[in-house]
């Protein structure tokens, strides 16, 4: 990374609490790799600040900013330009500066599509897709599996009310796609074996001894098994999915391309996209990544 200095600009994540955003190491890699003079910072920001903070670090000078949990909503309704992806989500996860004010854009879903195509070589378009779990990070999955042209979409969720919003989403956004809902294991595990690519989102593998969210059964060979979790290189998910036969990918490659489209937003340049993955593999696998 260059000195800061007068001329560094910066750029920073707000959440709160944000101390275990992975986001200012990838960043700042790609920084220093690409000799550009900016500083990428993580900032605690409380809800009720968000709104006030988010013009006045425009005003201080920031290039942009990344929005976390739990403020991507409360920015979502702080602004008042909003790109079609932010539209579309209901939720900023980043912040370009414009002439005409603060703009927000949603780079989940982007950071989804692509993370698909480079671990398996295809997205969703005429795939039938499996998401368990309904909340912040299915929904982006599910969304964008709808809207890119999955042939038909189950969803699955133990809350069923959480469940149910998301599939009256779904339908009013999508009413010709092939929908099926379920809140109950057994089913969700027949429905999961008949799809072609299964999406795991639920938080089901942050800890090491957790066992798989969908039994053995749901996998076969042919399938694609997504995890949204990246602390592990395979979670127990993936674990029973490849030896089912199955193709397996984490979650870092989602992060990192949700990170590398926000760069290009706010800077205009390409970001060096292995200069980010090498330091993320560094901060979450340790020295030499995995």
């Amino acid at each position: 990374m260059k000195e800061v200095g007068g001329h560094t600009r910066p750029f920073a994540v707000l959440g709160h609490p944000v101390a275990h955003s992975l986001s200012p190491c990838m960043h700042n890699a790609s920084f220093a790799a690409l000799d550009f003079d900016g500083v990428y910072l993580a900032l605690d920001v409380a809800p009720d600040d968000l709104e006030s903070v988010i013009p006045a670090l425009g005003a201080a000078g920031f290039g942009g900013l990344n929005i976390t949990v739990p403020l991507k909503e409360r920015a979502f309704a702080a602004l008042t330009r909003l790109g079609e992806s932010a539209r579309t989500l209901g939720s900023v996860n980043t912040v370009v500066f414009t002439e005409r004010g603060p703009e927000g854009h949603n780079t989940d879903g982007d950071g989804f599509i692509e993370a698909l195509r480079e671990a398996f070589g295809r997205d969703v378009d005429g795939t039938s897709v499996f998401v368990l779990g309904a909340g912040g990070a299915g929904r982006v999955a599910a969304l964008y599996a709808a809207g890119q042209g999955a042939s038909a979409l189950v969803l699955s969720d133990l809350d069923n009310g959480r469940l149910r919003r998301l599939e009256h989403e779904i339908r009013e956004r999508f009413p010709g796609l092939e929908l099926h809902c379920t809140d109950h294991s057994g089913e969700a595990a027949e429905r999961a074996r008949d799809s072609e690519l299964l999406v795991q989102a639920t938080p089901v593998g942050m800890k090491p001894e957790d066992s798989s969210p969908l039994p053995d059964r749901a996998f076969r060979g042919g399938q694609r098994a997504f995890d949204l979790i990246y602390m592990y290189p395979e979670t127990a998910f993936l674990r029973a999915a490849r030896e089912a036969g199955a193709e397996t990918a984490n979650g870092l490659g989602m992060l990192l391309h949700q990170g590398a489209r926000a760069f290009t937003l706010w800077t205009g340049l390409e970001p060096d996209t292995g200069a980010m993955r090498g330091a993320l593999k560094r901060a979450v696998y340790g020295e030499g990544g995995a």
